[in-house]
């Protein structure tokens, strides 16, 4: 069983504490992350596009020419798809992205997700990461002696100060722990987690 060092916010080694097997020494599974990222990607698209077919556009109800004796085509609306100004053929319309995703595969591939980080030694166990005022330059102090520069920040509960803090800078992101997901922790390179928010994971996650 991996263990991990649990330090505080200067960085200061309090305790060894031992990871679970179940969830950061669980199997990778590539083609789960791959499944579960694009399911992600998928429901982020709001699939509003929306074009007009020949029925959607006003006029045209008179036929544009004789049927006979001109050597075109013989034609019927104004509004066909064929000429200007009229409607759009196959064109997009309203619809929606999900892509259905398990439970369990999601849980699976989020053990994996924890588990690629466990073995790239990309995680850091703290204690807290409350800030006493949501202010940049305070989490900035904080995140210069933990050594980050790239981090998803976990945390247990709402994460209050933290995220007013972090608001402004691009490489941070602070979620917690009931909102973890497989996008979010591939997308940081380092992963930072709470006690608390360890426990939980591992009451989730570990069973």
């Amino acid at each position: 069983m991996a263990t991990l060092d649990l330090v505080d916010k200067e960085r200061q080694v309090k305790e060894t504490v031992e990871l679970p097997e179940a969830v950061f020494g669980a199997e990778v599974k590539p083609h789960l992350l791959h499944h579960v990222v694009v399911a992600a990607l998928a429901a982020r698209r709001e699939g509003t596009a929306d074009t007009k077919t020949r029925k959607d556009i006003s006029g045209g109800g008179k036929k544009p020419f004789k049927q006979k004796g001109t050597g075109r085509a013989r034609m019927g609306s104004s509004r066909s798809p064929l000429l200007r100004g009229g409607g759009t053929v196959f064109g997009p319309h309203p619809r929606g992205y999900e892509i259905k995703v398990n439970r369990k595969v999601m849980k699976a591939a989020l053990r994996s997700a924890l588990s690629v980080k466990a073995k790239e030694n990309k995680i850091l166990l703290v204690d807290d990461l409350d800030l006493s005022a949501p202010r940049t330059k305070e989490f900035l102090k904080v995140a210069g002696a933990l050594g980050l520069s790239e981090a998803l920040l976990v945390v247990d509960g709402s994460p209050g100060n933290l995220r007013l803090g972090i608001r402004n800078l691009r490489s941070f992101k602070a979620l917690p722990v009931s909102a973890l997901n497989v996008y979010d922790v591939l997308s940081y390179d380092q992963l930072v987690i709470t006690r608390p928010a360890l426990e939980k994971l591992t009451e989730v996650l570990g069973r």
